[in-house]
C-alpha cells in the first residue's frame, strides 16, 4: 500500500521535473513556458493512465458490486499524490503567467505571498475540488465501500478523458494557435468529451445501481451510502457549472471575428485533468 503512494509520490513530480528539463534543455524554451507545457503533459498522462485503468476494471467486473479487479485499489493509491503535486504545479504556472504579465516584481518581498493569495482566489474551485479528492474520495474510494462496487471506480476513473483535450486547448492558446483548425476540433472534443464522461458520468452511475438492485432510480439515493451522495452532491454541480462555462466560452467565440483571445479555456481557469 505505501509503496504505491510513495510511487505516485516519486512519478508525477518527476515526470515534471523531467519534462521541464528536457524542453529547457533540448528544446531552448523558457522556464515558464516550459513548466506550463510540464504541467500539461503530467495532467494528460494521468488522464491516459486513468481511463486506461477504468477501461479495464469497468469491462472485467460484470456484476457491478461483487466482482474484483486488483487495479481498482493499486491504482488509487498510486493516482492519490498526483492531486497533492497538481496543486503545486497550477500555483506553478499561475506564478509564472503572473510573471509575464508583470504581476510579479523582482526581489519584492510580498511577492510570493501576494501570489499564492492570488492563485487561491483565482483557483479556489479547483484547489477545493483536489483537497476534496485527497481528503474525502481516497478514503471513501478505498475504505468506506468495503471491497464493493469496483464496477463504479472504474467508471469514475474515466471522467479523465475529457483531460487531454481540455490540457491542449490550453497549450494551443498559450501558444496564440486559437484559430487553427486544430484548436477547432479539439474544442469540440472536449465538449463531447467533458458532457460524456463528466456531466452524465453521476446519473448514469445512479441509473446503473438501478438496474442492478432493479429499483426505480429515483429511490437510489434513498438506499445509496451517504458517502456515495454527498460526493455526487458535491461533484456533480462543480462538473456541470465547469461544462456551462466551456459551452458559454465556446459561444463567444463563434461569435467573434477578430483576433481577439477566445474564451473556452479562460473563465475560472477551467480545469484540468484531472
Amino acid at each position: 500500500m505505501l509503496a504505491l503512494v510513495a510511487a505516485g509520490s516519486i512519478v508525477f513530480p518527476g515526470l515534471f521535473l523531467a519534462s521541464r528539463q528536457t524542453l529547457k534543455l533540448l528544446m531552448g524554451w523558457s522556464e515558464g513556458d516550459a513548466v506550463v507545457v510540464s504541467a500539461r503533459l503530467v495532467s494528460s498522462l494521468q488522464a491516459v493512465m486513468a481511463s486506461s485503468a477504468g477501461c479495464i476494471i469497468a469491462s472485467s467486473c460484470k456484476d457491478v458490486m461483487e466482482d474484483r479487479h486488483w487495479l481498482t485499489d493499486a491504482y488509487i493509491l498510486f493516482a492519490t499524490p498526483y492531486f497533492a503535486y497538481d496543486i503545486y504545479a497550477m500555483f506553478l504556472c499561475y506564478w509564472h503567467k503572473m510573471q509575464v504579465k508583470g504581476h510579479q516584481e523582482e526581489g519584492h518581498g510580498g511577492s510570493m505571498r501576494a501570489a499564492v493569495l492570488g492563485y487561491l482566489r483565482r483557483e479556489v474551485l479547483m484547489v477545493l475540488h483536489h483537497v476534496f479528492m485527497v481528503a474525502f474520495c481516497f478514503p471513501a474510494s478505498l475504505l468506506w465501500r468495503q471491497g464493493k462496487g469496483d464496477y463504479f471506480q472504474g467508471v469514475l476513473f474515466l471522467a479523465e478523458l475529457s483531460t487531454p483535450s481540455v490540457c491542449l486547448g490550453k497549450v494551443l492558446i498559450q501558444y496564440n494557435k486559437q484559430h487553427t483548425l486544430l484548436h477547432k476540433v479539439n474544442g469540440v472534443m472536449m465538449m463531447i468529451t467533458f458532457f460524456s464522461c463528466r456531466v452524465l458520468l453521476f446519473p448514469y452511475l445512479y441509473y446503473a445501481y438501478s438496474r442492478y438492485a432493479s429499483i426505480p432510480l429515483y429511490m437510489v439515493p434513498l438506499v445509496a451510502p451517504w458517502q456515495c451522495n454527498l460526493g455526487a452532491a458535491l461533484l456533480w454541480p462543480l462538473q456541470i457549472y465547469w461544462f456551462t462555462l466551456i459551452c458559454r466560452g465556446a459561444l463567444r467565440q463563434s461569435r467573434r471575428h477578430s483576433n481577439a483571445p477566445p474564451e473556452i479555456l479562460k473563465d475560472n481557469n477551467l480545469i484540468d485533468r484531472h
